[in-house]
């Protein structure tokens, strides 16, 4: 990385005695797109990180009568991710080991250059970035086990039907209402199959059109439709020895079903504008919300494709249906968005806790999860209130009680988005309560569960 292109805002903490170091240091931080915060002492740069928090510091090896060393260890105890850089114009070998002893993360002798300086900002810039990817990593590993709370019997039931079905290498069908959770269930089939090792591939089947879909699915060759500008493999191949979940399979267009079927039943398929037949190893898991034996009846479903699908077939209970579990899943909702928010784990009250259990989830999981979250984010006191929660589910109030505050335009939309899909039994009935299509629909609420 060049030393003049920071990619991640580093927030600074500079702490040095003399005006002019303080001033030369703070124009070349800046002018790297840091964020800087001077201190003219070991009190004020305590003061300072007491009250936010930053990611790499500049301690001066003297300040006044006091010694930068001795500041490092405390500096360390306040924030233990902070990376410290000591700058000293008597600079010898055994202060350096001194330094790194004490929770130095560098040492830099004056003078130094901005390139110096460029670069290790550029060094923590990366670090930060390497840090974010491994607590977004561990952010999702958490999602899903508190996904997972399984205080209730009925989902107890339903992860050991998953756990068997695993050491099966046979189709799973998973059923039940949006937003329970079979996305997250399919994910922890995959992970104690014997496939675990392999490719994990999710498709969406209402998000595209027919002909997206089928290229997304068994790809396509260069030609074979506007845009299809060279040779894509799909899912179907990038899943290879692993695993395929359709999510919502009951919105899969007729006309692709049987092109599914066949897969299903002989694992051959062709790529859109190919007759060059591939063989794939893949296990197909599928989820829907919708009654499969009434579409059936409708004729918009196959009747030998459903029967397919569910070799094994496992319904998922709704929220409402497991009391037990919500408690345990907001608590472990609030550490896990505590830690993205950068606060302390909030508590519950015992009037938000009954507000809480006295709900009746029509959203499931997915609503409860958006409520914890939006409560961290929005409510300023340690003890959350039902007041933090929406109108629907906490204190009474108008169905958007922050329109003209202080919120961004998307933020509003997602809150209007979310409170329509979890007073509507169908994705197209929201979509339609919204005025847009559904398939843009399911691309902000699949934005919305990933963010």
């Amino acid at each position: 990385m060049p030393a003049g292109a920071i990619i991640t805002t580093v927030r600074v903490l500079l702490i040095d005695d003399e005006k002019n170091i303080r001033t030369t240091l703070t124009v070349c931080l800046e002018g790297l797109g840091c964020e800087v915060t001077p201190a003219v002492s070991a009190q004020a740069a305590l003061n300072a990180i007491e009250h936010r928090s930053f990611d790499l510091a500049f301690v001066d090896l003297r300040l006044g009568l006091e010694s930068g060393l001795d500041l490092l260890p405390r500096l360390v105890a306040e924030s233990p991710n902070l990376m410290i850089v000591l700058i000293t114009a008597y600079a010898t070998v055994e202060t350096a080991v001194e330094a790194m002893k004490r929770g130095a993360w560098d040492y830099l002798a004056k003078p130094f250059t901005p390139s110096q300086i460029g670069h290790v900002c550029a060094k923590a810039a990366e670090r930060l970035s390497l840090r974010g990817r491994v607590l977004d990593l561990e952010s999702r590993v958490e999602s899903t086990e508190s996904d997972l709370v399984c205080e209730s019997p009925a989902i107890r039931t339903v992860l050991e039907t998953v756990r068997r079905a695993a050491e099966a290498d046979v189709a799973v069908l998973f059923r039940g209402e949006s937003g329970t959770g079979k996305g997250v269930l399919a994910r922890f089939l995959h992970a104690h199959s014997a496939r675990s090792r392999a490719p994990f591939m999710v498709t969406n089947c209402p998000t595209l059109s027919e002909e997206l879909l089928a290229s997304e699915l068994f790809g396509h060759v260069r030609g074979a439709f506007t845009g299809a500008v060279r040779d894509q493999p799909g899912r179907v191949e990038a899943a290879e020895g692993g695993t395929l979940f359709l999510d919502e399979i009951g919105e899969i267009p007729t006309a692709l079903q049987a092109k599914l079927l066949r897969f299903l039943q002989e694992k051959d398929f062709e790529r859109l504008g190919e007759t060059r037949t591939r063989h794939a190893d893949v296990r197909v898991v599928a989820a829907t919300n919708r009654d499969l034996e009434a579409a059936v009846r409708d004729g918009t479903f196959r009747q030998d494709l459903m029967y397919r699908l569910n070799v094994i077939e496992i319904a998922v209970p709704a929220l409402r249906d497991r009391p037990e579990d919500i408690l345990p899943m907001a608590r472990r909702f609030l550490a896990q968005f505590a830690r993205g928010s950068r606060r302390v784990v909030p508590e519950l009250s015992p009037a938000a806790e009954k507000a809480l259990v006295g709900y009746s989830w029509p959203g499931n999981v997915r609503e409860l999860r958006n409520a914890i979250e939006r409560a961290v984010i929005l409510w300023p006191a340690q003890v959350i209130e039902p007041q933090a929660f929406p109108g629907r589910l906490g204190a009474p109030g108008p169905v958007a009680p922050y329109v003209g505050g202080d919120f961004t335009l998307d933020a509003l939309e997602r809150e209007h988005i979310l409170r329509v899909l979890a007073r509507t039994e169908r994705m197209d009935d929201a979509a339609h309560v919204l005025g847009i299509d559904a398939s843009t629909l399911w691309r902000k609420r699949r934005k919305y569960d990933e963010s």
